[in-house]
């Protein structure tokens, strides 16, 4: 890669990621708006010493070139020095199994969803859920799902929080377990090629306290999202998204994306992380507190603080430090992502044609620009690396209506039921390699992309229909196109 830096009249050319990282930083301490004044983005090399295209770099700086198991799990070149020890120690505690200990400094549950950040997220990536082995929680109770429950008019259970902690340490019950069963149907597309859908049915069992009516209760299980692109989510332009949902009206093919704003920290803001764009951030400190009972400064009680069995356990305190919490969200942030793959393939040109022919990309949108200055951490830690880069993470980050059928009544912010936020693609390819499973949607249902695409209904169902139109050829190119991302 070629670097251009320019300072107090002094052009400065150089080679390397490594100098370019402290070249960047250099100017955004001293009053330059954007690592990209003076510096040349397009020419970063390949590990075989070829110039990357535009297309391939996925991510700008922080494209890896990796299609191994470990392809959502490496640092951006950027990351060296002080970053890089902050980098591993951030990644020993996503991945460290919590142990039970004395309940000081360890903390797991008392209840819990996991025993640690990557049991949910191995390798960075989505953890193949015991729905489709064990029919449910499992036989030690894990799922790698997380399960929402509230009252039909949206109140929460007195008994239990927002998220039902099917796993628990000895001495204490779990909250209950998730069942699941699926009904199938079959269909054919026009050419004859036939495929079929399924849909699952929740139900809650083994309930600690008094059993919950079915009439009464609301369920959403959500599968754990690839851990691709985090920091430059956060590092989004929201002015661009803000201009994306004002133009995001296609009435000719019924799709008209919004925003979902959102009040966290006491601030009301846009969300763009979770299913549903619910969150403003990574949510570090409420998956530590939630997903695994572990106490913080943010989260200082139990998470099931006010059951009668958690007698006992609020004496213990804090259980993670928010500097530790810090390098977690540094991890998160300056994990590589992974570059697109094959592009000169003919098929995959094929498939990208017919991916604008399908209209996907009117919502899977191709490129998106981060602001300036990057991204600052949960505990004042900026990160400059992240900003102004032109990313590909085909999606607009807005809500979407996706129709009846994908519906799970389960509103977050200003997002109904029926609408999600549109799922990034990038890595999607590589989700096999790195999980060894092609579950997809909020809840898996879908064993493959055909389904996934299938299940498109409401404001994907002009793509849905597109897509079931084309010949078994343009299909399958369409599928190898979006496996290259």
């Amino acid at each position: 890669m070629r670097i251009y830096f320019q300072y107090s009249h002094v052009r400065w050319k150089s080679i390397g990621n490594k100098v370019r990282k402290g070249l960047c930083c250099f100017a955004l301490l001293h009053g330059m708006t954007s690592c990209e004044e003076g510096l040349d983005d397009t020419e970063i090399r390949k590990p075989n010493g070829s110039l990357a295209k535009q297309e391939e770099l996925s991510a700008g700086l922080s494209t890896i070139f990796t299609s191994s198991p470990k392809a959502f799990d490496q640092p951006a070149s950027w990351i060296t020095g002080e970053y890089d020890t902050r980098f591993n120690q951030g990644d020993n505690l996503y991945d460290r199994s919590r142990g039970t200990g004395d309940g000081v400094g360890n903390g797991l549950g008392p209840i819990y969803a996991g025993y640690a950040c990557g049991s949910c997220h191995k390798n960075a990536g989505r953890t193949k859920p015991s729905l489709y082995t064990d029919g449910g929680s499992g036989s030690y109770g894990f799922s790698s799902m997380l399960v929402y429950i509230t009252r039909k008019n949206g109140g929460y259970y007195p008994d239990y929080g927002r998220v039902l902690h099917d796993q628990a340490i000895y001495g204490v019950k779990p909250e209950g377990k998730l069942k699941v069963t699926f009904t199938e149907e079959e269909f054919s597309f026009p050419d004859g090629e036939k495929y079929s859908l399924q849909t699952p049915h929740y139900e809650i069992t083994e309930w600690y306290a008094d059993s919950i009516a079915p009439s009464d209760l609301r369920i959403s299980v959500r599968q754990p999202l690839r851990h691709v692109g985090m920091g430059q989510m956060m590092a989004l332009d929201l002015n661009e998204l803000q201009q994306l949902a004002a133009r995001s009206n296609y009435p000719e093919y019924g799709i008209s994306g919004r925003l979902n704003w959102i009040t966290e920290r006491g601030v009301y803001q846009i969300g763009v992380s979770g299913n549903k764009a619910q969150h403003a951030d990574l949510t570090v400190e409420l998956g530590f507190s939630s997903d695994m009972g572990v106490t913080n400064d943010r989260f200082p009680e139990e998470v099931g603080q006010g059951q009668s069995q958690m007698m006992g356990f609020s004496q213990y305190g804090v259980d993670i430090s928010t500097e530790d919490m810090e390098n977690v969200d540094l991890y998160l942030q300056a994990l590589g992502v992974p570059a697109r793959r094959n592009v000169d393939d003919e098929t995959v040109k094929l498939g990208e044609e017919k991916f604008y022919e399908a209209k996907c990309h009117l919502c899977h949108t191709p490129t998106l620009h981060t602001r300036p200055r990057g991204t600052v951490l949960l505990n004042g830690t900026q990160l400059p690396w992240l900003g102004s880069q032109v990313i590909h993470p085909y999606s607009d980050y807005l809500l979407h209506d996706m129709g009846p059928g994908l519906n799970d009544n389960y509103p977050s912010g200003l997002a109904m039921g029926c609408e999600w936020r549109t799922t990034p693609l990038w890595g999607i390819g590589l989700q096999p390699t790195v999980n060894g499973h092609t579950y997809y949607l909020h809840d898996g249902r879908a064993r493959n992309l055909t389904e996934a695409i299938m299940w498109h209904d409401g404001e994907g169902a002009a793509s849905r229909i597109l897509f079931s139109r084309m010949s078994k050829e343009e299909r399958e190119a369409l599928l190898t196109f979006i496996n290259s991302l």
